[in-house]
């Protein structure tokens, strides 16, 4: 039977048709042309019983199966000779490894869709409590992974108003999306896996949302140890309803709920493919507002095809920050020296100046809007000439893929400023950021 284990055969030995049937028939991968033939070679008069453990492999669709013991589960989703090993999760800065805006921000209560420490990560929250999100240097022991994000809440909210949330999402471009193939025939599921650590024990809820057509998919997950590091793996189903967009614009979001209101929670979670309920979204999720201190953090996170979750995707950091820097990239001061960015500042007369900085990788899309703060100067001859302090940042509309373009306006304006240096004061609180977030 399936799961004997093993026998050593000498020389001499006599292989009955009992070892046959135990230790080889069962406990090999058999091969069929299809699930139909599969099925067919089972249970009848002198044919073998299923056991929990039996493997099949299935030809017309290279697919393998597992035997659980009441159902055959595709074991590496269909067409195994199709997976990548590299590239398999399509969720960007997993192990939160990337932090270009910084690793911690402190009393926020409100903004929809805010990217705050972890790149690609961002908040939504409405009226749900005061927060804390940090960064921190804590990570499942063993895992490989040395990064989390973490929420703490500093202000509670026992009682959240209907319409209250709090969440933390991703949101992914169609062209990374298509090979879900969703919306088809051929549709794949969704393989969720990461590692969750909180004090509040309890249901959480996960969601996918399809931005394209509206639709989305919940399910539930079980904190079951205060302040551990646990891992999980959620398999959303395939949904043939509904192909994603294959453009550049945000097609499918992963949604972690720490907290809501009855909008998003009084309905029956659902967990099949439909059009989006908002009462459906977060039914017997936790309330981590409901008390100071209390805190969720995670990290490892991979969104993939298929029915099964694999091991977290490590990656070279320079790819990750590349992948991040596609969506928003900063220049930040060096606390050794003044750190120069641009050479080309052409003045437009006055104190408004003109400058064209090179970005590092090809933006997703021309950049939406700049940030900047401490030092951003201007310096006609470096080294020499007198510096001139921004007291205006903008972005300005002839902003490419490739170059981010901004007015700076400073207090004075220098004769014959026609070339000058751009840069940066010596300082970590100086910086200019570009974004171009889904």
């Amino acid at each position: 039977m399936a799961g004997a284990g093993n026998k050593l055969f000498t020389s001499g030995s006599v292989l009955t048709a009992s070892d046959v049937n135990t230790y080889l028939m069962d406990q090999t991968i058999m091969r069929f042309t299809s699930t139909t033939t599969r099925d067919a070679a089972f249970g009848g008069a002198g044919e073998a019983t299923l056991a929990e453990g039996m493997f099949a492999y299935t030809t017309d669709t290279n697919t393998l199966w597992l035997y659980n013991g009441s159902s055959w589960i595709a074991v590496l989703g269909s067409d195994i000779g199709a997976i990548s090993t590299d590239n398999r999760n399509v969720i960007i800065n997993g192990a939160m490894q990337v932090a270009q805006r910084g690793t911690s921000v402190a009393g926020f209560t409100g903004g929809d869709f805010i990217y705050r420490t972890a790149d690609r990560f961002n908040t939504a929250i409405s009226s749900l409590g005061t927060w804390t999100e940090s960064v921190e240097n804590d990570a499942p022991t063993g895992s490989g992974l040395r990064k989390s994000i973490k929420f703490l809440c500093t202000t509670a909210d026992a009682s959240p108003a209907a319409s209250d949330y709090f969440i933390m999402t991703q949101s992914l471009e169609g062209q990374n999306v298509q090979q879900f193939a969703k919306g088809t025939a051929s549709a794949k599921s969704f393989a969720v896996s990461f590692w969750v650590k909180s004090n509040v024990t309890g249901t959480y809820t996960v969601n996918l949302r399809d931005i394209d057509n509206t639709r989305s998919c919940a399910a539930s997950y079980s904190v079951s140890a205060s302040a551990t590091w646990e891992k999980k793996t959620i398999i959303f189903p395939a949904d043939t309803t509904g192909a994603f967009d294959n453009d550049n614009a945000a097609s499918l979001r992963l949604v972690f709920n720490l907290a809501l209101g009855s909008d998003y929670s009084s309905g029956t979670l659902q967990t099949t493919w439909g059009a989006n309920v908002d009462a459906n979204l977060a039914v017997g999720q936790t309330n981590l507002a409901a008390a100071t201190n209390n805190y969720w953090q995670v990290t490892g996170v991979q969104l993939e095809v298929g029915s099964v979750a694999t091991p977290f995707e490590f990656e070279d950091i320079g790819v990750t920050l590349a992948k991040c820097q596609r969506y928003y990239w900063q220049l930040t001061g060096s606390t050794v020296g003044f750190f120069g960015i641009n050479s080309g500042v052409t003045s437009r007369g006055g104190t408004a100046n003109d400058a064209i900085i090179k970005n590092p990788v090809f933006f997703r899309a021309p950049a939406t809007s700049v940030s900047w703060g401490g030092t951003v100067a201007l310096e006609t001859h470096y080294g020499s000439g007198t510096s001139r302090n921004a007291t205006a940042v903008t972005l300005d509309s002839s902003s490419n893929v490739l170059n981010s373009c901004v007015q700076i306006v400073t207090a004075t304006y220098a004769a014959g400023g026609t070339n000058q240096l751009m840069f940066l004061g010596a300082s970590s609180a100086s910086f200019i950021g570009f974004s171009a977030e889904l």
